[in-house]
């Protein structure tokens, strides 16, 4: 590290919890972190004690780019820029006095924190905060100390290469680093509720694929437009993200010719849900995530659950499930997700709505009622025409 030059600071969450395989999770976060810095220009990506520490190596990096882009990495708690020092005091305080009155502009009240990680440094934490508090009462006019409410924190580290200086830092994305718990298949409808599924499946580690179920001609192309949107707004958190389609038109057809109006919607699902166990073991994909909020829908309440959801071999995540449709929507403007979920485009499952769904089925007269269509014929054949896009940031 070259002292002089800004850094971005990354924070790790709960992966500094982990016991003898904690390796393993600060190696995923690290790759993902190279991997991200990558498209912003030529940095380094290092880490020690539970920090990543981002480095540009030439003039033309993005490091606003980067800085934003660290903030949606899952693993990462909170994310900050940082002035590298040399490790003697009077450079941390002249770093103190340059680098910090721009970055704290109309603020009116602040702390100074030390932390002295090498313990070989020979002021101890509450003397550096000292000095640093009195640099920054020093270099900026009109502001006051405040160790209950400050607007800002200004942080003083002291570790093994540098000593770094920072005015505050922001939320991280949090959670766990991606591909660190496994494989899921994401059934993406184009609606608030399953792209804040993905979301939070994948901020639990889990590397996601998508699969949407469209229905030409009656859904348009504009429909499948919006869903690759959406995809492209899970990319800034999951890097990358293969969507498969799977037409239903046919299988709807039948539906509607063969069997009771009621039962379309239930029917329609236990398709989608079959579909989607083949999607993921064709994929390798080791469980299915939907967006159900129980009771939200008829095709959601607990008996409807229960029975569209019978027969599946593989788990089925349900993040969503014990939430309303407020919280569902406070994640999907975080996430940046909502304005392009209630764009009004139809999916498949307005597609031949029943007047009066069924909202508690008995698990026999749905079985009769599919009985009456070519089950295993149909999902063969829509299957077989599956297709995939894939978005990358």
């Amino acid at each position: 590290m070259i002292a002089g030059k800004e850094v971005i600071l990354c924070k790790y969450g709960e992966i500094a919890l982990k016991g003898d395989n904690r390796s393993y999770f600060d190696g995923l976060l690290l790759r993902e972190l190279k991997s991200r810095a990558k498209r912003y220009g030529n940095f380094s990506v290092t880490a020690a004690q539970s920090t990543a520490y981002i480095e540009p190596l030439d003039d033309s990096c993005d490091i606003d780019g980067m800085y934003e882009c660290a903030k949606r990495v899952f693993g990462v708690v909170s994310v900050g820029r940082a002035l590298a020092a040399e490790k003697d005091i009077d450079s941390i305080l002249s770093a103190v006095r340059s680098y910090i009155p721009p970055r704290i502009a109309g603020v009116k009240r602040f702390r100074a924190d030390a932390k002295r990680s090498d313990k070989r440094f020979p002021l101890k934490s509450p003397e550096i905060a000292a000095l640093v508090g009195g640099a920054v009462l020093e270099s900026v006019p009109g502001i006051k100390v405040d160790l209950h409410e400050p607007e800002v924190s200004v942080t003083v580290e002291v570790r093994e290469s540098c000593a770094y200086i920072r005015a505050g830092q922001e939320k991280g994305a949090g959670g766990m680093p991606l591909r660190s718990n496994g494989r899921a298949l994401l059934l993406l409808s184009g609606g608030i509720d399953s792209p804040v599924a993905g979301y939070m499946i994948a901020k639990r580690g889990v590397a996601i694929e998508a699969l949407h179920f469209d229905s030409p001609p009656y859904t348009s192309e504009r429909a499948l437009e919006k869903v690759l949107s959406l995809a492209d707004l899970l990319c800034e958190y999951t890097g990358h993200l293969r969507v498969n389609t799977i037409s239903l038109s046919h299988i709807q057809e039948e539906l509607r010719a063969k069997c009771e109006e009621s039962y379309f919607t239930l029917l329609l699902r236990k398709f989608m849900m079959a579909l989607a166990e083949r999607c993921a073991q064709s994929r390798g994909l080791s469980a299915l995530i939907t967006g159900e909020s129980l009771g939200q829908v008829a095709s959601q309440t607990m008996e409807a659950i229960g029975v569209t959801g019978s027969g599946i071999s593989i788990p089925v995540f349900r993040p969503c499930i014990g939430m309303d449709k407020e919280e569902i929507v406070t994640v999907a403007r975080k996430i940046d997700t909502f304005d392009t979920s209630v764009l009004p485009y139809e999916d498949c499952c307005t597609v031949f709505t029943p007047r009066h769904p069924r909202t508690k089925p008995v698990a026999e007269k749905v079985d009769a009622e599919l009985a009456k269509v070519d089950f295993e014929g149909l999902c063969n054949e829509a299957f077989e025409g599956m297709r995939y896009y894939y978005r990358s940031i």
